[in-house]
Formats: C-alpha cells, sequence, structure tokens
C-alpha cells in the first residue's frame, strides 16, 4: 500500500506492534477523514491486566520504524470485532475520532493558556480535527503526519512569525513549541 507516496508494508507494522509489551493483537487499517489526508490506523487489544502506553509504544516504533510508517492513531480495544466465520470484521471498528479512551487515564489536563499556545493549539485542532489539545499533547501523536506538519508551520509562521523546523513536531509538545525562544523570530 502507498500513503503520501511511501511504501508501507501493514504486516510489518503489525509485527512491531505485536512484540510490544502488553499488546496481545492488532490489526492496522487506514483512515481518511478527507480523500488527501490518508491516516494509518492501530486497533490493539491488550493482554490481560495490561495497558500499553500509547506514547510508550509510539516511540518504540520510531526507533524500529521509519516515521512515515509509526500509526497515526493507536486506538485500544477490548477485542477486536469478528464476523460468524471468525474473520475481522473491519466495517466495526470504529473511526478514530469515537473510539473509548484508553486504558490508562491521561495526567491532568494541562491547557494552553498563553496567546502562543491557544494559536498553536487552535491550528492543530483544525488540521487534525480534533476537539481539544494540551500542553503535553504532540502533533504526531494527535494524529499528525508529514504533509500536516508542513501545512502546520505554514500556518505557525504566518499567525506567530515564528519559523520551525518541521521535524520538531515529530519530537516535541504543544508546550515547546509555544515557548518564544524555541521558534526563530520571522525575519522580513
Amino acid at each position: 500500500m502507498k500513503i503520501r507516496g511511501f511504501r508501507i508494508e501493514l504486516g510489518e507494522i503489525e509485527a512491531a506492534l505485536r512484540e510490544q509489551a502488553g499488546v496481545a493483537t492488532c490489526v492496522l487499517t487506514t483512515y481518511a477523514p478527507t480523500p488527501e489526508d490518508v491516516r494509518l490506523v492501530a486497533y490493539l487489544v491488550a493482554k490481560p491486566g495490561a495497558a500499553p502506553n500509547p506514547a510508550d509504544l509510539r516511540q518504540a516504533l520510531r526507533a524500529r520504524l521509519p516515521d512515515y510508517m509509526v500509526p497515526q492513531h493507536l486506538v485500544p480495544l477490548d477485542a477486536l470485532p469478528l464476523l460468524p466465520n471468525g474473520k475481522l470484521d473491519r466495517a466495526a471498528l470504529p473511526a478514530p475520532q469515537t473510539a473509548a479512551p484508553a486504558a490508562h487515564t491521561r495526567q491532568a489536563a494541562r491547557l494552553p493558556s498563553t496567546p502562543q499556545e491557544q494559536q498553536i493549539a487552535a491550528i492543530w485542532r483544525e488540521l487534525l480535527g480534533v476537539e481539544r489539545v494540551q500542553l503535553t499533547d504532540n502533533f504526531f501523536d494527535l494524529g499528525g503526519h508529514s504533509l500536516l506538519a508542513m501545512r502546520a508551520v505554514i500556518a505557525i509562521e504566518q499567525q506567530l512569525g515564528w519559523r520551525i523546523a518541521p521535524r520538531r513536531l515529530i519530537f516535541e509538545s504543544l508546550g515547546q513549541l509555544a515557548r518564544p525562544s524555541a521558534a526563530e523570530p520571522h525575519t522580513v
């Protein structure tokens, strides 16, 4: 399968996920909120008594796979939906935004408060189609990918006058990006 010009091997990503502690089984598919925005989605079933942390899973996958093969959405499920014949019922898989929250609890919400944080959060919400962005959230962990990252960088430059490297969206949280000293001021 090709996504944004990259050849994606779903089986390779599934194998990497199954090797992670706490993951009993998984299945990968794509989700396209718009025709030009195709995202990888991993549906995960945890081993009994385990609750894998999505951030830890992404970090482990980034160490093993190219960035473009790391799923934008990791959706925990109690069980994979099956058809009467025992095969996976792909039509019954929930859309990433409507999936049940992860079994682990998120740390206390730290919402954007400064004007810069609020502007970046608004850009992310619009591009990613999410309702809420916290200071500790990462663009790619919320469902971003390289093309959306470029759009975010352009919007940040237009609205805040800051030039940031697109690669920073992979590694930094909203709070880290919003620090004025972290961005280079725009020069005209």
